[in-house]
């Protein structure tokens, strides 16, 4: 079933748009989850979360790109659990490694709105700014929040060339940002 045949189904309220997403993307949101909140158990109730909320969002929106939307969802719900672990127990996990890399390169967003936004956009410019092979490395560590020995593997490379190419790539994106008038 195509994407815009489930989205139909959600803005005519039937339950079969749930299956049907289920189907389709099911275990590429689990394994967002489980890469976030490194647990089965909440990564199972954040999957069932992000129906919950394609089911109350659709409609009113009709997304572009379902996959994208949903996994955005997943995303959000993910690290929303993770921080509520983290409060309670200090939980570790990528996202936790992930943020602490980035930690000296990007601004902490206490700005508002606005700063966001262009915060946002000045990344996106980075990216586009990068040769193909960097800029996937760069997402699937910081987006996708893969582990170092998961990008070698994927991209036949040493662990150790990895985590240069990343901590260059930092340092880019904070020289970058400084361009564009952040204060790192």
């Amino acid at each position: 079933m195509t994407d815009n045949e489930i989205i139909k189904l959600y803005w005519e309220r039937s339950e079969k748009a749930i299956e049907e997403t289920e189907k389709a993307y099911g275990r590429y949101f689990n394994y967002i989850a489980r890469k976030i909140v490194c647990n089965d158990e909440d990564a199972k109730e954040i999957v069932n979360d992000t129906y919950l909320k394609a089911w109350n969002n659709i409609p009113p929106e009709r997304p572009n790109n379902l996959k994208a939307f949903l996994g955005r969802i997943t995303r959000q719900l993910s690290i929303n659990r993770l921080e509520q672990n983290t409060a309670k127990k200090r939980a570790s996990g990528q996202y936790l490694i992930v943020l602490e890399e980035l930690e000296e390169c990007i601004p902490d967003g206490n700005d508002g709105l606005n700063e966001t936004i262009a915060l946002r956009c000045a990344i996106n410019g980075f990216l586009r700014s990068l040769p193909a092979e960097s800029r996937r490395v760069f997402i699937r560590r910081y987006w996708h929040m893969y582990s170092i020995s998961e990008i070698a593997k994927d991209f036949s490379m040493s662990e150790s060339k990895v985590k240069s190419m990343l901590m260059r790539l930092r340092e880019k994106l904070k020289k970058y940002l400084e361009q564009e008038g952040f204060s790192v």
